[in-house]
């Protein structure tokens, strides 16, 4: 009688020091734990098991994951939420296991074949580049490889509205493209856009908002993005929407623009590619492109809490998998480099809610196209963003995770007067 289902699921339950809801089926056809749980683990190999064992924290069990070595059938949100599986895991939590629980634990991973070579990654990790971390060259590359896969796979995940980001949902009866125009249409009103002004669109994306103000708000757009593939979309979209005379996009670092002044900056789910160690120069070019009394409105992902005293020793599936050299940063950090640039906060808004919703709503499009998306990236880069969506999702519905902000400052004139309105009745609808 084979039983590699309940000492896998018993290994993995000494080593956590907990029960776990899940139910295991192994390459041998044994089963074990919960008929009735709602997530259900299936190890199609035994290079599974080897892939936890060679990889640190949740990047063992991501790799398997990609690869197929592991198959999740049910609620994959159930099984990302169980207390501690994902990280507890790959960080081998042997120090509190009882010395008969890990010599239980090494003897059934020798005898299931759980020991040997690692195996190798799969195909669709990514390469970190050999120059400086956030050098443009190295910046160039990992957004090309996350954003250039494909503007016909994007356009199943994010629907329509082609936006990459947090909606803003007004209502439990709106939809994703409502969450991302009631978005766009947001920040607009914090920016005080109005007809002949000039605004600067970081990390444009497929033109989206770059669109969306122009044709409600009369302005001029420059959108920038380092994505090839975006600005060929983004040219398409402008020119059918008859804006080639208001709106230019651009293949072009932030660094790099240097014909201000604008009147308004938007930077929406760029930040986050910048890093701690350029924030500094990406304040600084942002209050150098401004006009005095223009407003700069930094949409970005913040961490809880603050940053580690030593940084993670440890790659991670974000990192390997979706966006190499992305830096999560403290709001603190945030608002005191646009401080320290010259610029003045006047509001910061939290969106966390939102971006839970916004996640559930991709997962959905990405599920609902499941069949199209692999034959558009293949299995292994649908897999990928599948965990990723659905991980993130769970992490910005906990309070303590990750939360997304927009923080609105503003360059102020010479005379002080920052130009800005009284309260925010103009901005919420």
């Amino acid at each position: 009688m084979t039983r590699a289902a309940s000492d896998i699921l018993s290994t993995l339950e000494d080593m956590l020091g907990t029960d776990l809801p899940i139910r295991v089926r192994c390459w041998d056809g044994s089963e074990a734990g919960p008929a009735d749980s709602a997530a259900r683990v299936e190890f199609t190999s035994r290079r599974a098991l080897r892939r936890i064992l060679w990889s640190p924290n949740e990047l063992g069990l991501a790799r398997a994951y990609v690869a197929g070595d592991l198959e999740v059938h049910g609620d994959l949100f159930a099984l990302l939420d169980v207390p501690g599986l994902i990280a507890g895991i790959g960080e081998y939590r042997v120090r509190g296991m009882r010395p008969a629980a890990v010599g239980r634990a090494a003897w059934t991973l020798l005898r299931l074949g759980g020991v040997g070579l690692p195996p190798r990654p799969p195909a669709v990790e990514m390469r970190h580049g050999r120059s400086a971390k956030h050098s443009e060259s190295r910046d160039s590359l990992t957004v090309s490889q996350h954003y250039d896969v494909g503007n016909e796979f994007y356009r199943l995940l994010l629907g329509p509205s082609m936006v990459y980001s947090c909606g803003y949902w007004e209502g439990s009866a709106g939809t994703l493209d409502d969450a991302e125009e009631a978005k766009c249409d947001l920040i607009c009103r914090k920016l005080g856009l109005k007809p002949g002004m000039r605004l600067l669109d970081v990390g444009c994306g497929w033109g989206s908002m770059a669109i969306h103000a122009a044709q409600n708000y009369g302005v001029d757009v420059v959108g920038v993005t380092l994505s090839q593939e975006q600005v060929e979309w983004a040219k398409m979209a402008v020119a059918d929407a008859g804006l080639t005379d208001r709106v230019e996009v651009r293949l072009q670092d932030y660094r790099e623009v240097d014909d201000g002044p604008y009147d308004a900056i938007s930077s929406i789910g760029m930040a986050e590619h910048v890093g701690l160690a350029n924030q500094p120069i990406y304040a600084r070019q942002m209050f150098g492109l401004l006009n005095p009394g223009g407003r700069l409105l930094n949409h970005a992902i913040a961490s809880v809490g603050p940053l580690p005293e030593k940084p993670a020793r440890t790659p991670s599936f974000i990192d390997n998998y979706v966006f190499p050299d992305g830096e999560i940063l403290p709001l603190s950090k945030t608002v005191d480099a646009l401080e320290r640039a010259g610029l003045e906060v006047r509001d910061c808004d939290g969106l966390r809610e939102h971006y839970a919703l916004t996640l559930r709503a991709w997962v959905e499009n990405l599920r609902g196209n499941w069949d199209e998306a692999v034959r558009l990236v293949g299995t292994e880069r649908a897999r990928t963003w599948l965990l990723y969506l659905a991980a993130s999702a769970l992490g910005f519905e906990a309070p303590d995770r990750l939360t997304i902000n927009q923080v609105l400052a503003v360059r102020p004139m010479d005379s002080g007067v920052s130009g800005m309105p009284t309260t925010r009745r103009e901005w919420y609808r």
